[in-house]
């Protein structure tokens, strides 16, 4: 069983840009990641998706993981969905409840603004992902075989998600 979580979960701040860069970079993997790792110089916060679309991880003062939040589409007619956009949580801070937190505070905070559903994707190889949500009641709702190839290896695309009313 995971140890307690002491970290502290908050919405991301302009100023945590070189620190999330620095996560992002550190822990990057074909294990979760279908484009290659992100350049030291890019920006970490993309131009669809400010500091107010972050959650963040603290663990005494410094940033430990985060998680992306947005939408499937554009569409006024998905509008009602909430997607998870991506989750990282650095090395030293796995198997200490993290990563559960900060997807607990996505769901709760979803559900506060009035979503119906949350979604996201996961690469079929990444079990422990996989496993995270499925304890947090994300089911699979699709699969795309062999969508990627990555580090010589076809690897699945598996969308899950949750109904929130």
């Amino acid at each position: 069983m995971p140890e307690s979580n002491p970290s502290l979960i908050r919405t991301a701040r302009a100023e945590d840009e070189d620190a999330l860069r620095r996560l992002d970079r550190a822990v990057w993997s074909p294990l979760h990641a279908v484009s290659g790792p992100p350049a030291p110089d890019a920006p970490f916060f993309p131009r669809d998706a400010g500091p107010e679309a972050h959650l963040v991880a603290e663990t005494d003062g410094r940033v430990v993981g985060y998680l992306r939040l947005g939408t499937p589409t554009p569409l006024p007619s998905n509008a009602h969905v909430r997607y998870i956009r991506g989750l990282a949580v650095a090395d030293e801070a796995r198997g200490k409840g993290v990563g559960r937190a900060l997807l607990r505070a996505a769901v709760a905070e979803a559900r506060a603004k009035g979503f119906r559903r949350i979604t996201l994707r996961v690469l079929g190889h990444n079990t422990v992902a996989r496993a995270l949500y499925e304890s947090e009641g994300f089911v699979v709702e699709g699969v795309q075989p062999e969508e990627f190839f990555l580090d010589g290896v076809y690897v699945d695309d598996v969308m899950m998600g949750m109904r929130l009313v």
